[in-house]
């Protein structure tokens, strides 16, 4: 009898041990509100400054700084690689709706504002002053002298990096759904700004933590304007040559529909309208 206690005790205290192995801490997985989609292959991201690192898997959202001189920095979102659809059926200028394939890339996590240009370029040619506000009033030309100056691999992104960046995985008319009702909520636009631009940041982001995407300012892309391509492309960068350079998502004056995730507006590269502004990323392919 006290035998068989005994080993009762001996088994107890083992199914003790392996029960505390099976329930005890386990590594953090980390928030899943900041994890980004992945194509599961492993990808080689080039950081800001040419720092490169490798991730593979779904990972946390990650941020990156540059700075930029006099104090300022610039903060980039990480912008993970994948294929999406490009384009709509709403207006003929953005069809035909075709397959895009990305590389991963840095994309600014807010438009490039006033206290960013003026570090760089020692100048501010916006109507609507504000140190945390979208630059305005630069050309296309412009925004690629920013760049060049603010070395580092910064520059504006392709047509198609910008769509893809904006909706985030989505497929609607905006990144957060088919409706207007709710642009107010993430957007500057005509029905909310007063008829000026605000403060960058201000209104919720994307899903991919992009700020400021519909609305505030146009933003500039690196393009020649042109009809899209009826096949799949892979890291594509418009038309070759051309005479009008590609604007994207609406501005504080624009109703919804010039807003929305897929609207395509062009200008003459030395146009300096005061609804444009840009954002830019780092590293990738470069701009013709």
């Amino acid at each position: 009898m006290k035998k068989t206690l005994q080993r009762q005790g001996v088994l107890l205290a083992l199914a003790l041990v392996q029960g505390a192995m099976a329930c005890g801490p386990r590594e953090p997985s980390g928030n899943k509100g900041d994890q980004q989609p992945t194509t599961g292959e492993a990808a080689r991201t080039a950081k800001p400054g040419g720092i490169t690192e490798m991730s593979e898997g779904p990972e946390p959202r990650r941020v990156d700084t540059v700075d930029l001189g006099r104090g300022v920095k610039m903060e980039f979102v990480w912008v993970p690689g994948g294929s999406f659809e490009m384009g709509s059926n709403e207006y003929d200028s953005e069809k035909p709706v075709h397959t895009v394939q990305l590389d991963g890339f840095w994309m600014g996590k807010y438009e490039v504002t006033q206290e960013q240009y003026e570090a760089v370029t020692g100048g501010n040619p916006s109507n609507f002053k504000g140190a945390k506000n979208p630059v305005e009033r630069v050309s296309w030309n412009d925004a690629v002298a920013f760049c060049q100056k603010a070395g580092k691999g910064i520059r504006l992104p392709t047509e198609a990096e910008w769509e893809y960046a904006c909706r985030a995985g989505s497929r609607t008319r905006f990144f957060f759904g088919d409706s207007d009702s709710g642009l107010g909520e993430y957007a500057w636009y005509r029905g909310n700004s007063g008829s000026q631009t605000h403060p960058v940041g201000q209104k919720k982001p994307n899903a991919w933590g992009l700020y400021d995407m519909h609305g505030n300012v146009c933003e500039w892309c690196g393009d020649w304007y042109g009809n899209y391509s009826s096949g799949s492309a892979s890291n594509p960068q418009g038309a070759s040559s051309g005479d009008i350079r590609v604007l994207r998502g609406g501005s504080w004056d624009s109703g919804p529909r010039i807003c929305r995730s897929g609207i395509r507006g062009r200008h003459f590269p030395a146009d300096t309208g005061g609804h444009d502004g840009f954002r830019v990323v780092c590293g990738g392919v470069s701009s013709r």
